[in-house]
């Protein structure tokens, strides 16, 4: 997905959107990714998933300031409504974008 496309998607996304910033070879990136589906199932699709390799898109990463993986943030018209890094529960996953979807 050319970077131009995910810029626009972030920006342009009248939903909440949340973008995982991730690696291949990140584990902790792996153990979420379960985690991220089945939350964004209960939030019956009120609340977009973008993936974002670290990798493949350094210079998204520094925009927003990805220092370490997994990171995520929330987007709605482009601004950012919330952002963590590193692992978590399926409940407090679920507890941060309850609020905004």
């Amino acid at each position: 997905m050319p970077k131009k496309n995910l810029k626009d998607q972030i920006s342009q996304s009248q939903e909440p959107i949340l973008v995982d910033f991730y690696a291949d070879w990140c584990g902790p990136c792996q153990t979420m990714n379960p985690i991220i589906q089945t939350v964004l199932t209960e939030l019956e699709g009120k609340v977009k998933l973008l993936k974002v390799n670290v990798d493949k898109h350094p210079q998204l990463s520094q925009q927003f300031g990805v220092r370490s993986i997994p990171h995520y943030i929330l987007f709605k018209r482009g601004k950012i409504l919330w952002r963590k890094g590193g692992l978590m529960t399926k409940k407090d996953l679920l507890q941060n974008l309850k609020g905004f979807a």
